[in-house]
């Protein structure tokens, strides 16, 4: 069967998300990210492209990407390929490491654009590795907040004012916001509503949210592994739910 066509976009804009295959991790130290990060450099002088923002999880990036001179595909090719190889042989390692084609979905207006470019620096604050997007590593927003030599800032922040001092305060207030907001959530997959949650605590036993709250650590861990589990659920979504700081539930395994 011939693969869908890739959604082409008419700003040139892209939310762009590289996974490992299986989830496998694709940085295992530092190194791994600053290499990613060199080669992402080039392929960003290679192929004309302009980078508004970037977060490297353990096992998934995130890019919001312009393409100008050469196709978004050529360039996330390039790019992947490039690290692969690299990776592959700093690891004494075959195969892929990607887990097939890259996804991305369109960017069309500012309100998206600044939603977007706010997911991908609060990543590392939804999985509970950081308490807010300023204090996150290795994403985009320390570039914002200092001076940037990959990424082209000035197109996010000239949309907050005129005057500079003014907008990056504008800016970083932004960015900061608690959001509820979801991306490249457009697989398929079911998507659990708030009552389907609770009616799963319902039939385990749990009757209103206090007693969860109540119970002691042990306890309470065991019941959100039970929840983690669910297909379409997620930590932002359990901790609304539970009232359980999403920290907390990322830690339990």
């Amino acid at each position: 069967m011939a693969r869908k066509p890739r959604k082409k976009s008419l700003s040139g804009i892209y939310h762009v998300m590289l996974r490992g295959i299986n989830k496998q991790t694709i940085f295992e130290d530092k190194n791994d990210r600053y290499r990613f990060m060199q080669t992402l450099a080039y392929v960003k002088k290679k192929s004309g492209l302009l980078l508004y923002g970037y977060c490297l999880m353990d096992n998934h990036v995130h890019l919001l990407i312009e393409e100008r001179e050469e196709s978004i595909s050529k360039a996330i090719q390039r790019l992947s390929s490039s690290y692969v190889l690299w990776y592959n042989r700093k690891y004494d390692r075959t195969g892929h490491l990607f887990q097939g084609r890259f996804r991305s979905e369109t960017i069309e207006s500012v309100r998206s654009f600044l939603k977007v470019l706010r997911y991908i620096h609060q990543n590392p604050v939804q999985a509970g590795l950081a308490s807010d997007a300023i204090t996150s590593k290795w994403t985009s927003m320390q570039e914002y907040l200092g001076k940037p030599s990959l990424v082209d800032t000035e197109v996010a922040v000239q949309l907050f004012a005129l005057d500079r001092e003014k907008a990056i305060r504008l800016f970083i207030e932004f960015m900061l916001l608690q959001h509820e907001d979801e991306f490249m959530n457009n697989t398929g997959k079911k998507v659990l509503e708030d009552a389907e949650v609770m009616n799963f605590l319902t039939e385990i036993g749990i009757s209103n949210i206090s007693h969860l709250q109540k119970m002691g650590k042990s306890e309470r861990d065991a019941v959100i592994r039970e929840l983690k589990a669910l297909k379409g659920i997620t930590i932002r979504q359990l901790s609304r739910i539970t009232g359980i700081p999403k920290s907390v539930i990322a830690r339990v395994k």
